[in-house]
């Protein structure tokens, strides 16, 4: 072995190396560059070693001129890693030569990658060319089929995952962590699949549930749950950068954009298949024969923006908001940071300035108009139950009415004859005006006569308008029977015995129930003068490049897009289809890993938003292609399915094909034996432990204290929110008015949010601001989340509302009470440390506020407990306010 070290440590010429043995050992799968190498060179490497600056002469960018190596010799002897200087560098083994020399170091996982490749060959793509490189990089390429590896492990595992992240752990000598106790599994997929806490009796129902099928018969019913739609569509709301304000310095209210979230909830709540809600989303308005919802479908780029400030240049904001367009369809769908190539080509990814502005054309077309849409189906419900209640209170009036109108014919023929005679004679003689007799012409048109009459039964003046002069003007013989109908219905209208029908009636007739509709933003294809596409010199919307004028199209390191019209330019209907051809390869990887993403912490690349060349390589490449492939139906036809994924673009199908996995169920409990082979958990040997978002924290507050209102869609609504925040607004032009009755207990996601003063709560917890597609919020653990725990007014309100449920059960003891309002919180059984711990808590709060009945009162408010006292009630909401703030409770575990 001795001899061993002073052979490498001169062929490296230096003095300071560890043994080979002590590198990590190469990984055990195949390696392809443009997938596992070139995502390492470029992310750690290119910055120093590429075409713009080569530090100490090393050049990583180009085969041949790596090869060749730097000032110091070799960097890659190809075969041979363990002789690699880049090797040893990367791998920290020489103290005084560290590659990358700031910021993060490789993970032992991308060593391994490297080592692998070299000792295979270090083989490059044919053409050496950088772009070459990037043309070729892994998340371009077809989507490759793969067959479940073989494991020897084979009683672990539950599906074709598991197999996947298996192979990968034995090549290690790594065996996965066990199931998570049916508690934790529980409170787990409640969490994750409609962001709620799973009740006491559900959790009781599930743990003592025998059945083989338990776990899926409780997967399968919260896939079902309403508030499956409400979860997901928050994290798509997060990549459209949904709000109800329009941003900028007005931030003017949007009161119609709760509707497009609406549609969302629905679609997802129906699993839309991701191929239709990624068209009618982008295109909807192109769609043969369009319904008003697919219309609605169009919002999402209506999240754009909007700049209403006095002297804004508004073709400026237009072309912002095409920008903005573009960008977000970059981010969403193909996972790619192509805002980079706005002003010049992308420096990094294979995207040249040129293309960017083939994508903004299909943009730069579409028009933001308003639309007409029904509401949400529960009003459109109560419009219809009330519609037709009206419409037979109408219809009982208008019997009686017509009934009556047979006794008053006598009487109408009498008034039909004076009528006449007053026209007749006004006619004859239009210069003689007898005052009570002399026809006058009225503001509006009528023709009005005095005259007493004992046959009619009417002394009131008789006002005759003119579309019943002109009736009368016609022989009875030659009267259609809407005019006799109109002729009856006017004189109805006077006559005594009749007017007190017509005008309950008219009264009715006002009372009709509006039509749930409202008007919302959509976009629309511009027909009229379509606009032309040019390159903007530098992204300047005052200079165009005339001579490079573009035409709409995709990327060239992509398939084709191929317009549906060959005699005319492709529009948003031909990049929605591109998007999700089956053809096109980066669309279901994105998808895939976003859905992956949240329910384990981290994607199987873990730069979500950048599947480019400076993006990390994906973590189990071949288990990303297959369930990519799953996800849109191919593994059926060639026989490597194996899986449960049956509909093709199924959201919950796929959801459901991860969360069956025994990967999925691992405890998340952390491991010393994986501490230095895999700190970050890449490898997936357990679960990931997870903070619920700021919309989560709140809902489950809520949850565990009673006062959730479970009301799904409709508009946005304005909890309680700390004093001096919607004074931020421009010019005082907005009033944060809180929701009376329920509506300030609902659902984090239905807050109302306005981008420039967002819920200082939601904040906290690491909502985006909306502003921009996040397709990966930011974590953060500070203590001012802990602050606004215990001390904001939403949070002290729930303890208060969280004690008095805990209370309300007189028949309970103190130990018996806090075991229900533990398990309330997190599902499982305290443990007797806990017990001893949060008795001890209440005991010193009663001995507090015995001392401080002031305090207590202040603390207790209006959640005041029967026979219970101040002091004792003011204990159990200190008590209530820890256990709501125990880290266990905002966790997924």
């Amino acid at each position: 072995m001795r001899t061993r070290f002073f052979v490498i440590a001169f062929a490296l010429t230096n003095s300071n190396l560890l043994f080979a043995d002590d590198l990590p050992r190469a990984i055990d799968r195949q390696v392809e560059f443009a997938r596992d190498i070139q995502p390492i060179f470029s992310k750690n490497c290119w910055s120093c070693h590429g075409s713009e600056k080569q530090e100490a002469g090393l050049r990583l960018d180009r085969s041949d001129l790596a090869m060749l190596g730097g000032d110091s010799g070799k960097a890659i002897v190809a075969g041979d890693s363990s002789q690699s200087r880049l090797i040893h560098y990367v791998s920290a083994t020489d103290s005084e030569k560290v590659m990358p020399p700031e910021g993060p170091r490789l993970s032992p996982e991308e060593v391994s990658v490297l080592r692998k490749w070299i000792d295979r060959g270090a083989i490059w793509p044919d053409d050496p060319s950088a772009n070459a490189v990037k043309k070729n990089h892994w998340a371009y390429q077809p989507l490759k089929s793969y067959l479940p590896p073989v494991v020897t492990r084979s009683v672990w595992g539950i599906n074709p995952i598991d197999r996947f992240i298996l192979s990968n752990l034995e090549s290690r000598g790594i065996a996965p962590s066990p199931e998570a106790n049916r508690y934790t599994l529980i409170r787990r997929l409640s969490l994750d699949l409609i962001g709620l806490l799973p009740s006491v009796p559900e959790v009781d129902a599930f743990v003592t549930d025998s059945r083989p099928n338990a776990y899926e018969a409780l997967l399968d019913r919260l896939l079902d749950s309403p508030h499956f739609g409400e979860r997901w569509g928050r994290h798509w709301l997060d990549m459209a950068r949904y709000a109800d304000s329009d941003g900028y310095e007005k931030d003017n209210p949007r009161p119609d954009a709760y509707r497009w979230r609406d549609w969302v909830i629905d679609a997802i709540n129906a699993d839309m298949p991701f191929d239709q809600f990624t068209i009618e989303q982008l295109a909807g308005d192109l769609l043969p024969n369009a319904t008003s919802m697919q219309r609605l479908a169009t919002a999402f780029h209506r999240q754009t923006l909007t700049n209403t400030e006095g002297g804004a240049d508004q073709e400026q904001f237009r072309v912002e908001a095409c920008f903005d367009r573009t960008e977000t369809t970059g981010a969403v769908w193909l996972g790619l940071t192509v805002g980079c190539a706005r002003c010049h080509s992308h420096k990094y990814d294979a995207i040249s300035q040129r293309e960017y502005y083939q994508l903004f054309a299909f943009y730069n077309n579409g028009d933001e108009q308003s639309l007409v849409v029904p509401k949400s189906e529960e009003e459109i419900k109560h419009y219809q139950q009330s519609k037709a209640s009206h419409d037979a209170a109408i219809a009982e009036v208008t019997e009686e009415l017509r009934s009556a109108q047979h006794g008053i014919l006598p009487a109408l023929s009498v008034w039909e004859e004076e009528i006449k005679k007053q026209i007749s004679r006004s006619s004859e003689n239009p210069i003689k005006r007898e005052p009570m007799l002399a026809p006058r012409a009225t503001s509006d048109g009528e023709v009005t006569f005095t005259k007493e009459s004992v046959q009619t039964g009417i002394d009131t003046p008789i006002d005759v308008p003119k579309n019943i002069a002109k009736i009368l003007t016609r022989p009875a013989d030659d009267r259609n029977d809407a005019q006799r109908k109109e002729l009856l219905d006017h004189f109805s209208g006077i006559h005594p015995s009749t007017k007190p029908l017509v005008e309950k009636l008219a009264a009715l007739s006002k009372k009709e129930p509006a039509k749930p509709e409202q008007s919302v933003r959509v976009i629309s294809q511009r027909t009229k003068e379509p606009r032309k596409t040019f390159v903007l010199r530098r992204g300047e919307f005052l200079e165009p490049v005339v001579e490079a004028h573009v035409l709409p199209s995709g990327l060239t390191t992509l398939p084709a897009l191929n317009p549906r019209k060959t005699d005319e330019p492709g529009d948003r209907l031909d990049l929605a289809r591109w998007l999700v051809s089956l053809e096109n390869p980066i669309t279901p990887r994105v998808t895939v890993n976003h859905i992956w993403r949240t329910l384990f912490g981290t994607g199987i690349v873990k730069t979500a938003n950048d599947f480019g060349v400076r993006g990390d390589a994906p973590t189990h490449p071949e288990l990303l292609d297959w369930l990519a492939r799953d996800f849109i139906g191919l593994n059926a036809s060639d026989g490597a399915s194996g899986s449960q994924v049956r509909t093709a673009w199924s959201r919950k199908a796929l959801i459901k094909q991860i969360v069956m996995s025994a990967t999925y169920r691992q405890t998340s409990k952390r491991r010393r034996d994986l501490l230095e082979i895999d700190p970050q958990n890449q490898l997936l040997a357990s679960q990931n432990r997870l903070r619920v978002e700021g919309e989560i924290v709140r809902d489950i507050t809520l949850d565990a204290a009673g006062l959730l209102a479970r009301k799904i869609g409709g508009p946005s609504v304005f909890p309680s929110i700390p004093p001096g925040i919607a004074e931020l607004s421009y010019a005082g032009n907005f009033k944060w008015t809180v929701s009376s009755d329920m509506d300030r207990y609902r659902r984090g996601m239905y807050t109302f949010f306005k981008r420039t003063a967002p819920h200082p709560n939601l904040i906290t917890f690491d909502c985006p601001d909306a502003n921009l597609a996040c397709v990966d919020r930011n974590k953060s653990n500070t203590p001012l989340q802990a602050l606004v725990g215990l001390n904001n007014e939403s949070f002290a309100e729930s303890a208060q509302a969280f004690a008095k449920r805990v209370l309300f059960n007189e028949n309970l003891d103190a130990k018996s009470r806090l075991e229900t309002a533990f398990r309330i919180c997190v599902a499982r059984p305290p443990s007797e440390r806990d017990l001893v711990e949060l008795l001890a808590l209440l005991d010193e709060s009663r001995r507090w506020y015995a001392d401080h009945p002031d305090q207590a009162k202040a603390l207790v408010g209006n959640f005041i407990v029967p026979s219970i006292s101040i002091q004792e009630n003011a204990a159990w909401i200190a008590t209530a306010r820890v256990l709501i703030n125990l880290d266990e409770f905002i966790t997924r575990e």
